[in-house]
């Protein structure tokens, strides 16, 4: 357990932590400068782009519904993938206008023919009522046949 120190103008604070260092391609070396691969400068390495996501035909349809590129040969082999995820955010959104959109229409649809079914004199409770009575007949019907 780390111990709090009391100051003034502070409620509680604990001392800084030191965390290891973390190991791999990006990690800083042992004299404190990141690693690199060999032929390359160092702004060369601060500036590159890590494109590791190989897009599939649908990420390649989203990247141009999305607007992010023209035509399908524009899209390079390679992509980041936060160029994709910030694509399929922005095809969610879209989907989601475009439901709610969809949504808004038939709305208006189903009033429209509700207004007409009640100009016709129509409603659930007569269509019930009517679907009740052939049943009624029909049980009537197959009744008597079978006493005959």
């Amino acid at each position: 357990m780390l111990p709090l120190c009391l100051r003034p103008g502070r409620l509680l604070a604990a001392p800084p932590l030191r965390l290891p260092a973390p190991r791999g391609a990006g990690a800083a070396a042992a004299g404190g400068e990141p690693t690199r691969d060999p032929g390359t400068t160092r702004a060369e390495q601060a500036h590159k782009v890590v494109a590791s996501y190989k897009p599939s035909t649908f990420d390649k349809k989203i990247l141009l519904w999305t607007g992010r590129f023209k035509t399908e040969e524009e899209i390079p082999s390679r992509i980041p993938p936060e160029m994709l995820d910030r694509a399929r955010n922005k095809a969610r959104v879209k989907a989601c206008y475009i439901m709610i959109g969809l949504s808004i229409v038939a709305c208006f649809a189903v009033i429209a023919s509700a207004k007409k079914a009640a100009a016709r004199h129509e409603s659930l409770t007569s269509w019930n009522l009517a679907k009740k009575a052939k049943w009624r007949r029909e049980a009537a019907l197959a009744a008597e046949s079978k006493t005959k």
